[in-house]
Parts: structure tokens; C-alpha cells; sequence
């Protein structure tokens, strides 16, 4: 039995995952320089496991899978999440709002300028997103959203 026009496969290249269907372009999983370096074993693979678990079901433009949320000792709220660009054009975080929500309840908003992250063309890229807000939080079911333009 040979692989299908329909067949989800995976591949290894370097640092990154490919997944996708035959004949369709691949959504890529790509640590940044500083991740790839710093980020334990357990995480890498709690990272890949999720991807793999979301990547065929992303929708088209930029969506962001949480990946969990933590409170560091300023009290702030730390969002990792994995961000899917699913557009063809390269995103960049400059002076970019993202929002924190929970069903159809935003519980905060923050403006992020980060130079070095990029997310190119059908790329994911996990980054952990610092919002100050003290808010409380859940530890799960919490989602990021791009906000949208008036």
C-alpha cells in the first residue's frame, strides 16, 4: 500500500516537524534560536505532541494553540502558546495586540513588540507571551486571539 493524495505523514528536518497531506503544502513547527537551545526534553516533546495533535484541523490565518499559563513573581500572566501562520506572509510582532479568551469572555489585552520573533508562511513557532494584567486566569481552555482591526 503507497501513500495516498490524502495521506498525513511527518517529517524531520533539522530543528523543525513537517506535517501535512500529500500534494498539499506542509505546516512547519520551528523553534526560535533561544528556544531550541534552552527548552528541556519534556517540553520539546509536550511542544511536537501538541502540533501534531492540532496542525490538521488549523484554520487558514493566524491562530494560536495554548500550550499553558502560568504566574511568574511579578505576578504576571505567562501564555505559551504555539502561534500557526497559515497565511503567505511572514508575521510580525510590532506593536501587535493580542487578547486572552475564555469562551466568549476576553479577560485581557496587551501590545506586543518582540523584533526577533518572526513567524514565516505556514510556520508554527511556540513563544510564551508576558501579559501584565493580574487577572485572574484559568490554567487551560484559555485562548489567544490576534485582535481584530475596526
Amino acid at each position: 500500500m503507497g501513500i495516498g493524495p490524502s495521506t498525513n505523514y511527518l517529517k524531520y528536518n533539522g530543528s523543525a516537524i513537517i506535517i501535512g497531506k500529500r500534494g498539499e503544502h506542509m505546516q512547519r513547527l520551528v523553534l526560535e534560536e533561544a528556544w531550541d537551545r534552552t527548552i528541556s526534553q519534556k517540553d520539546r516533546e509536550e511542544i511536537e505532541r501538541i502540533f501534531q495533535d492540532v496542525v490538521l484541523n488549523l484554520n487558514m490565518g493566524v491562530t494560536f494553540t495554548t500550550v499553558r499559563i502560568a504566574v511568574n513573581h511579578k505576578d504576571e500572566r505567562l501564555v505559551t502558546s504555539i502561534i500557526h501562520n497559515r497565511t503567505e506572509q511572514t508575521l510580525i510582532f510590532e506593536n501587535t495586540t493580542l487578547e486572552i479568551w475564555v469562551g466568549d469572555n476576553r479577560l485581557a489585552k496587551h501590545t506586543f513588540t518582540y523584533p526577533t520573533l518572526q513567524v514565516p508562511p505556514k510556520t508554527s513557532v511556540p513563544w510564551t507571551f508576558i501579559f501584565p494584567e493580574t487577572i485572574e486566569l484559568p490554567t487551560n481552555h484559555a485562548t489567544l486571539k490576534l485582535k481584530k482591526e475596526k
